[in-house]
């Protein structure tokens, strides 16, 4: 395994000003899996200027959208080279099962590949011409990168969510600091080595390792950056959005969610378990859209409650690169005391609990705990309306249309939303009324870099993935000429 006690600024792996180290756990043993370079805001500061030099004097900004496109490609492929060895990584630093890391690495592949063919795109669309009512002028519109982005990313999907916004900053001609979760900071650090290799220039791309306040808290500061891009927690997307404000920085967040899922009566009640569990157990439920408020019509509630409570009994839980598990360890001791402390609430609040909650018997060491499932659950309780991000689902029953719609969109967040029946104009029609950035219909949770990903209300500002992620990177700018030959007439001679 690569060493990981340096920060790639500017081209070159170099020691921390303060040479200071924190240390990165395998949650499935609680043991070191690295030391890792501690950055502070003397770091940051480097990084940005790294950056703002590559911008402002260097040739990526200026170099065509297919000559880019090129590089993007290279590290594409540079991923795929590696995918099985990243995955691997991912695992030991996430804790995830390895076939969803497998699925991760070749998305981030993909992601690359899809901002290549986007910043070829922009060859032919930079410019648009703009009609005028008055003749004399003529003018166009004209797309031009944002600048320098900061991107602040999580520790649930670490190299993925690193591309998500690496790849449509670099498409539209950006400079990039990257600060990834101190949770899993590895993945993030072998992306640098790999756009190293493909011959992207100096400080186009920086990656600084450190915990949040240190390094995350200056980066979102730093009046060198034209653009934050943060996801991860309501709390800290606030405070981004505070220090953003100081400079009116351009800003993107994806943040938290309370995702409902609504089951009608006439909807298979096997497609239903089965898009239930994966959008609450995958990756541990650590997802911001994850499917964590059902709402069942009562004629299929019981018997929906009771073959879920089979299923999640069958769920294989273990160390993530052992074959078969579905279930890996929690990313860490805090996130597992969370969602442990959110178990116990929801008990006291009333909930009833029908299954799991609890440390798995034979597992003495590392962050597990068995999927989790509460019915009847009370919608003025905390477990209702706040984010677990873990392996639990709160289920509540339904009357009517009018009730699900009301219930689901009674939250202040609004990232995603899901709706089964095999009525598909009602179907159609409650996704329309669904308040939230994502919905799916008879499914839950499947993601595609074509399509636009982002929330409503307090789940965030802006979009990433597909042209809209792009665009996050662009600014428009008007050029406008006055082409008459007679003079403007505002003072006579």
């Amino acid at each position: 395994m690569n060493t990981y006690d340096q920060l790639y600024i500017n081209g070159q792996w170099v020691a921390p000003v303060k040479g200071g180290i924190f240390e990165t756990l395998d949650p499935s043993s609680e043991e070191l899996l690295a030391p890792v370079a501690a950055a502070t805001a003397e770091d940051v500061d480097l990084a940005v200027k790294a950056a703002r030099q590559a911008f402002d004097d260097g040739p990526w900004p200026l170099m065509s959208g297919a000559a880019r496109a090129v590089v993007l490609r290279r590290i594409a492929q540079g991923i795929r080279d590696r995918q099985q060895e990243l995955a691997e990584l991912e695992v030991r630093d996430n804790g995830k099962p390895l076939p969803e890391a497998l699925w991760d690495i070749g998305d981030t592949a993909g992601c690359f590949d899809f901002y290549a063919d986007l910043a070829e795109d922009l060859d032919g669309h930079s410019e648009q011409p703009v009609a005028l009512a008055d003749e004399r002028f003529s003018s166009v519109a004209r797309k031009e990168p944002v600048g320098v982005a900061g991107a602040i990313i999580p520790w649930n999907f670490p190299m993925l969510m690193a591309a998500w916004k690496v790849a449509p900053a670099l498409a539209a001609g950006c400079c990039m600091v990257l600060k990834p979760s101190e949770l899993t900071p590895l993945t993030a650090l072998e992306l640098a080595r790999i756009a190293d290799k493909a011959g992207l220039p100096a400080g186009v791309l920086n990656v600084v390792t450190g915990l949040g306040p240190d390094a995350g808290a200056p980066l979102a500061e730093h009046p060198g950056i034209d653009k934050l891009a943060f996801t991860g927690s309501v709390p800290t997307g606030s405070r981004i959005m505070q220090a953003a404000a100081k400079d009116i920085k351009n800003i993107s967040l994806e943040l938290g969610g309370k995702s409902p899922f609504i089951v009608f009566a006439d909807s298979d009640v096997e497609a239903a378990v089965e898009w239930i569990m994966f959008g609450i157990f995958w990756n541990q439920g650590q997802v911001c859209s994850a499917t964590s408020r059902v709402l069942v019509q009562r004629d299929l509630y019981e018997p929906l409650i009771q073959r879920l409570k089979q299923e999640a009994e069958k769920i294989s839980i273990g160390n993530g690169l052992e074959e078969g598990v579905l279930l890996g360890p929690l990313v860490s001791q805090g996130q597992y005391d969370k969602v442990r402390e959110a178990i116990a609430r929801g008990s006291k609040e009333g909930a009833k609990r029908v299954y799991g909650g609890e440390r798995p018997a034979g597992f003495d060491k590392g962050f597990y705990l068995q999927p989790t499932i509460f019915a009847d659950v009370p919608e003025d309780s905390w477990i209702w309306n706040e984010e677990i991000f873990g392996p639990v689902v709160c289920i509540r029953p339904f009357d009517d249309e009018a009730e699900a719609l009301r219930s689901a969109n009674n939250s202040r967040f609004g990232l995603a939303a899901a709706v089964m029946s095999k009525d598909l104009p009602r179907a159609e029609r409650i996704a329309r009324k669904l308040r939230a950035g994502i919905v799916w219909i008879n499914c839950s949770q499947p993601t595609f870099t074509e399509a636009p990903w982002g929330g409503y209300k307090q789940s965030g500002i802006g979009r990433e993935l597909g042209e809209w992620g792009l665009n996050n990177y662009l600014e428009t700018k008007q050029i406008t000429r006055y082409d008459s030959e007679q003079p403007w007439g505002w003072y006579i001679k």
